[in-house]
């Protein structure tokens, strides 16, 4: 608008009217002759000043209630003010303290972590089913997979039992906060077995990554593939996917090798360096 007005007081020294000039310029002329009147707002800001430094959580409209008990002041006067002098409500930014994590245990051997969890799945009918998946974490070997309509903590005490006796115990077993992990039964069962429990922080399913990349395989290349009319033809197929990933499907992460084939080549590698006979 000041350019304007400059523009027309241009014009008008070069022998315009100031009509012709404002039409000009599309410039009213009450708008072109209108001198400011500037107010005094001292009192005003010094008193909101006081206020927002008794109430450091009051935006403007309350503040515009609170002068207008002692003074008459525009609640666009009031926001005019609050803006200009950077009485604005500032954000509280709380500082977070970085809690330091012990590094996250990696396997170095078969056996010496295991990982479960449970995959949603239906059945034809709409049913729910819930697998119950564990894997070696250094092999990659899909060590179960068993389906039933519940989970619970019974079904995986009954699931790590029947492992435990074929391939013993593991050192450590890592999981999620699930109920069915958590539960006091299934902790009591690991410590008289020995099995220490790595519990990953609740929202974090990447700290247990290697367990949930197994079971989106399970999901891509089963699930989604099959259309389970009963129970038991969920359970026949998951037995038979099982078996194909574990000696038939080769594994990126392994080199290629299937997990029982990285696993048979690695107990003949440590064969060989414990006896010292052996050639290399």
């Amino acid at each position: 608008m000041t350019d304007k007005r400059q523009a027309v007081h241009f014009l008008i020294s070069g022998g315009l009217s100031v009509q012709r000039a404002c039409a000009l310029l599309h410039l009213h002329r009450s708008t072109f002759r209108y001198a400011a009147h500037p107010r005094d707002d001292t009192q005003t800001v010094t008193h909101m000043q006081r206020l927002a430094a008794q109430h450091p959580r009051y935006g403007y409209r309350r503040m515009h209630i609170l002068l207008n008990q002692t003074e008459h002041v525009n609640h666009k006067r009031v926001r005019r003010l609050w803006r200009k002098h950077r009485l604005q409500v500032r954000r509280v930014v709380r500082k977070r303290l970085r809690r330091e994590r012990p590094a996250r245990l990696l396997a170095a051997y078969p056996g010496h972590i295991w990982a479960y969890d449970f995959v949603e799945d239906a059945l034809a009918d709409g049913r729910k089913v819930y697998i119950l998946t564990v894997m070696d974490e250094f092999t990659r070997e899909g060590l179960a997979l068993d389906v039933a309509q519940s989970p619970s903590s019974e079904r995986v005490l009954g699931v790590l039992t029947a492992l435990v006796a074929q391939h013993g115990a593991p050192g450590y077993l890592r999981s999620d906060n699930g109920a069915e992990f958590v539960a006091r039964a299934v902790q009591v069962w690991l410590a008289e077995c020995g099995v220490q429990t790595l519990y990953i922080e609740p929202g974090k399913p990447w700290q247990n990554g290697k367990e949930e990349r197994f079971n989106g395989t399970v999901r891509d290349e089963c699930l989604n593939l099959h259309v389970f009319s009963s129970l038991a033809e969920a359970h026949v197929r998951l037995s038979a996917f099982r078996q194909h990933y574990n000696t038939e499907r080769p594994h990126s992460r392994l080199g290629y090798l299937t997990p029982l084939a990285f696993k048979s080549a690695w107990l003949e590698a440590q064969a060989k360096l414990s006896n010292p006979n052996i050639p290399t």
